[in-house]
């Protein structure tokens, strides 16, 4: 498609979106008493109309029933989590049984080292990539000292090259083959939160299986954003938030991901909880941990209901729109913002964006992360006033995230214009 920087172009684009309407079930903070421009789905998804009613739902069921909301209200709470299992399978290429939803993302990551990081005497080191998300970073130092190691003997980043942003699949190959014998565990992000590259987790995890080691992913800017089929890649374990693409809330609860072939694996350390006993032995309180077969098995507490109720306001939006749609249009909406980028840069001299996400596409998902030459934070701060709401990461990157269910292709126009004034003001 030839795309025009216009706004009539703009409007046909949008006015043949098949799921345009998506855009009017979430709520938009104001400016002027207009919708923000929001490019911030990758920190925090904005929120679903519906999601009220689920956590008054849940509230109201508190007030009528007290604790036996726990097994009478609509939605029992007891089993309120298995409602995410099928769904979220569908949205990160999973078996239901290898779904749960818990705790929060870091505490979930920590809980599946238990199991799937298992240092040796000979066997001992984790390979992560140069900048991973900085909680992942001191997670890893802290389980490494938890086990008695020292970090810079035992995580290895995989580096860029010299002058270049994104981190080459070779490269990542070659350093798990070089670790080789020594390598334990591959824990990845599977979207890198700074520069929006997407990983091939599937030759990843083929070479980390290779080389005898366990491999997983964190997956926070994944999850609701790229195509994923952590089954049939045979990726042991993930872990994910939900409030950014996934739009459950700020700080919200967490998916994982357990391949069934560990879900029988009596010898596979985990820390347990009564929420993973077994479900006909649970409330009987018996001594002796026999854990669900399957993800759920890996659960530690009862669920914080509150907090799942606008996840699942979510989940079934996605369930309504299915993956394959959301891909389509967030691939044409992302290239229409990286043409209206090109544009803007061509027309104004003195101005360079360089874009520093991947450009092909198999390689990003909807987020374009821009560094700028000869700008600095005043043009972010320009943009934040006059109504787009966007994200700044030093020394000079703004990343853009235009989330296809309620951004728009006459947002990635107006967004244009507002940035050109701003680089002439």
């Amino acid at each position: 498609m030839t795309f025009k920087n216009t706004r009539e172009f703009a409007q046909q684009l949008d006015s043949n979106d098949e799921i345009k309407n998506y855009r009017d079930k979430f709520i938009f903070p104001q400016h002027n008493g207009k919708n923000v421009i929001y490019f911030t789905g990758n920190s925090l998804g904005l929120q679903p109309k519906s999601a009220k009613k689920y956590v008054d739902d849940v509230m109201n069921d508190w007030a009528n029933l007290a604790v036996e909301g726990h097994f009478y209200a609509e939605k029992p709470w007891w089993d309120y989590h298995e409602r995410f299992a099928n769904p979220l399978s569908k949205i990160v290429g999973a078996k239901p049984s290898e779904i749960t939803v818990m705790n929060t993302l870091t505490v979930n990551l920590h809980l599946l080292m238990v199991s799937f990081y298992r240092p040796t005497a000979k066997r001992y080191k984790i390979i992560c990539e140069e900048k991973a998300f900085p909680s992942d970073q001191y997670m890893f130092q802290t389980q490494v000292n938890f086990h008695g190691y020292k970090a810079e003997n035992t995580i290895v980043e995989i580096k860029r090259r010299e002058g270049e942003h994104n981190i080459r699949l070779e490269d990542i190959i070659a350093k798990i083959n070089e670790v080789g014998d020594e390598l334990a565990l591959v824990l990845i992000g599977g979207v890198n939160y700074y520069t929006g590259q997407v990983f091939d987790m599937k030759a990843i995890t083929e070479a980390g299986h290779k080389a005898g080691a366990m491999v997983g992913f964190d997956l926070a800017h994944a999850a609701g954003n790229i195509e994923l089929q952590l089954h049939d890649w045979d990726i042991d374990f993930a872990a994910w938030c939900s409030y950014k693409y996934m739009n459950s809330g700020p700080g919200n609860a967490s998916g994982c991901f357990i391949h069934e072939k560990h879900h029988t694996n009596k010898e596979l350390a985990r820390f347990g909880g009564w929420w993973a006993q077994n479900k006909e032995h649970r409330f009987k309180m018996e001594a002796g941990f026999d854990p669900i077969i399957g993800a759920d098995g890996w659960q530690v507490s009862n669920l914080p209901i509150l907090s799942l109720a606008p996840y699942l306001a979510s989940i079934e939006i996605f369930a309504e729109v299915g993956m394959e749609k959301l891909i389509k249009k967030r691939n044409q909406l992302t290239a229409y913002l990286e043409f209206i980028l090109h544009e803007i840069d061509n027309e104004i001299d003195g101005t360079e964006f360089e874009i520093i996400t991947p450009n092909k596409q198999e390689e990003r998902g909807c987020q374009l992360s821009v560094f700028l030459h000869g700008q600095g934070r005043s043009l972010f701060e320009y943009l934040m006033k006059n109504g787009v709401i966007t994200d700044w990461r030093e020394p000079n990157v703004i990343r853009l995230a235009p989330a296809p269910f309620y951004c728009n292709y006459e947002d990635m126009y107006e967004f244009g214009q507002i940035l050109k004034k701003g680089l002439l003001n």
